[in-house]
């Protein structure tokens, strides 16, 4: 008995102590990623060799669109001649961003620095430039005050040490030379020791981890060598089960990953390196709205520039840089150290929270005369619009918890407008509201035709078809609907134009593909977009897996055009669907889009890996 007591309790002291130093790693772990939390905007940097013929980094040799001989030649054309490393460290500050990513060695082996590892390809020994290029801008970056990351390929297809070359051809077999392959991993860990003492980085993004287990690349051996140089040391997820963070590539999430931690890695056109003829870039404007979508999901944005081999920036670059400047520092407060924002089933748009919970912000993506917030349990003590004094909002919360923000004189921002909802205590939003409801002769004698439109959508989008047997028609002519002296005709002539999406149609896209209402067909093929207000670019759609056959305006037929981002063909994950609407086109009431699918709606819906932790 005394026995067994003695051995509980010692199996009680054995558990607290790993509890109490399992809750010291968490709370260690928090503090060193607070930076990294904070920033919402870095800047990835491909820069090699193959900008000089502006072909794919590394992938061109390894896919066999070129041999590796050909591939290698470029070094011979780079220059590095207009290299300005300061003026690219005072770009990335304009632009907002806090911190900057540079590959210091793509999977082609080739270095930026001066690596005295054995066989060491290096751009100061081996290129035109013969020079030393990653030092300088690593000073650069640290005098401005940005945080430093480096990018590092494990594999090194250039190096004969390492097992593969391309994708069909290996040097060895791990299992018939292991003496071989510590060759490499020594050759790889002299690198990231060389990289650690001279630039001291701050974050250290891996790549390549796909080839080898995490035993094969002695995964925690590297982790351990990393941290002698910096203890805080953070680290990427694409290490084989180490890392502090989650690396989404191009797709931007259709739902916040759960992770505390998380960066988008994504091109500004469809290429990471320099490619004269990729003319594929997001505007600007789709740039500043993919920063919003971020940060309202709590995350950061690695957004990648491609230098040319002479060291200028293509102009379409510049300009994508200076925009995000413009908005950055305009919106500060509801960029940096903010948290991720409220459920969509509260807000049909994208929000953040300020970390004490008191500040609310709302990102518009369009000039609109009001917003509803729902299920709000608390009283705002006030609203403004960032970076417009002269903005007047008024607030009305009724019993049904439903906040309506009314603007006028707006001066809206050409990209993103940012709302800021200020609180005395952090604001409680209920789960389980009452949805706002009217009777459909209610919303027929409200004065403001487009109030009555948003809750004739708002109220369909929550299963509540008003007009279901109301006298609707399918075509919206000969309707039955009854009238009153009161009856508004505007909204009566909105009902008229748009039946087609709202005669029996279904609710419409979860959270997270579009941030608004939307209605279903009833065979589920077409998807109904209600547009409110105007918007400042193409409407967004996300992890849509269905082909789209055509797109058109309701109740007028105009046709509409569609681009596809970010379509990976190694990956099941859907592009992002860019819709341009004519101005001249938008409906005063509200605008609604139907997009034609080539078969019953499909939808992606991924779920980002579990987190990883490298203490």
């Amino acid at each position: 008995m005394k026995s067994s007591l003695i051995k509980a309790v010692f199996l009680g002291l054995l558990f607290s102590a790993h509890t109490i130093d399992a809750q010291m790693k968490t709370a260690d772990n928090s503090k060193k990623m607070e930076w990294f939390k904070n920033a919402k905007l870095g800047i990835f940097i491909h820069w090699g060799i193959y900008s000089v013929d502006g072909i794919s980094e590394s992938w061109s040799f390894f896919n066999n669109y070129i041999n590796h001989e050909n591939y290698m030649k470029q070094l011979n054309g780079f220059s590095a001649s207009n290299y300005q490393p300061e003026q690219w460290a005072s770009l990335i500050k304009e632009s907002g961003a806090k911190y900057a990513v540079i590959t210091t060695k793509h999977h082609d082996g080739v270095a930026l620095w001066n690596s005295k590892a054995e066989k060491a390809i290096t751009i100061p020994q081996n290129s035109l430039a013969k020079k030393e290029v990653l030092s300088p801008f690593v000073t650069a970056l640290k005098k401005s005050g940005l945080k430093t990351g480096l990018y590092f390929s494990l594999p090194d297809w250039s190096h004969p040490y390492y097992d593969v070359n391309t994708r069909t051809k290996k040097r060895y077999e791990i299992k018939n030379d292991p003496k071989r392959w510590q060759y490499f991993i020594s050759y790889y860990q002299t690198q990231l020791n060389e990289l650690s003492s001279q630039y001291s980085p701050d974050l250290l993004w891996f790549d390549g981890d796909w080839e080898h287990t995490s035993e094969e690349w002695k995964a925690p051996q590297t982790l351990d060598l990393l941290k002698k140089y910096n203890p805080d040391i953070i680290i990427n997820s694409r290490l084989n089960s180490h890392g502090d963070y989650d690396t989404p590539e191009q797709g931007i999430p259709v739902i916040a990953p759960q992770n505390p931690y998380w960066e988008l890695c994504y091109t500004m056109n469809d290429s990471w390196g320099y490619q004269p003829y990729d003319k594929a870039y997001k505007t600007p404007n789709m740039i500043v709205r993919t920063l919003a979508d971020v940060i309202s999901m709590g995350g950061n944005l690695l957004l990648d520039m491609g230098p040319k081999s002479d060291g200028t920036l293509p102009e379409e670059q510049i300009e994508i840089l200076k925009n995000l400047g413009r908005w950055t520092s305009k919106n500060k407060h509801a960029i940096y150290e903010t948290t991720r924002g409220i459920p969509f089933e509260n807000y049909k748009g994208k929000s953040s929270f300020s970390l004490s919970k008191k500040s609310l912000f709302l990102y518009l993506e369009e000039a609109r005369t009001f917003s509803k917030i729902y299920g709000l349990a608390t009283q705002p003590l006030s609203a403004k619009i960032i970076g417009d004094p002269t903005a007047a909002i008024t607030l009305d919360l009724n019993a049904e918890k439903t906040l309506t923000l009314n603007f006028s004189n707006v001066k809206f921002d050409k990209d993103v407008t940012v709302v800021e909802l200020n609180f005395d205590t952090p604001p409680v939003f209920l789960k389980d509201f009452k949805e706002e409801k009217h009777s459909l002769s209610e919303i027929l004698d409200n004065k403001n035709s487009q109030e009555a439109a948003y809750s004739i959508g708002s109220m369909l989008y929550n299963g509540n078809n008003l007009l279901n047997a109301s006298g609707l028609t399918s075509d919206g002519l000969d309707m039955k609907i009854a009238k009153t002296p009161k009856t508004n005709p505007e909204t009566l002539q909105w009902i008229s134009k748009h039946a087609e999406a709202l005669f029996e149609t279904e609710k419409g896209l979860p959270n997270g593909h579009y941030p608004g209402i939307s209605t279903l067909s009833k065979d589920k093929q077409t998807l109904y977009l209600f547009v409110e207000g105007t918007p400042t670019g193409p409407v967004a759609l996300k992890g849509i897996k269905n082909g789209i056959a055509r797109i058109r305006i309701v109740g007028e037929g105009t046709m509409l055009s569609h681009r596809i981002y970010n379509k990976l063909y190694w990956s099941d994950r859907p592009g992002i669907v860019y819709i341009d609407i004519p101005k001249e086109k938008l409906d005063k009431q509200m605008t609604v889009i139907a997009v034609l699918l080539n078969n019953p709606l499909e939808l992606y819906r991924e779920h980002v890996g579990a987190i990883e932790n490298n203490l």
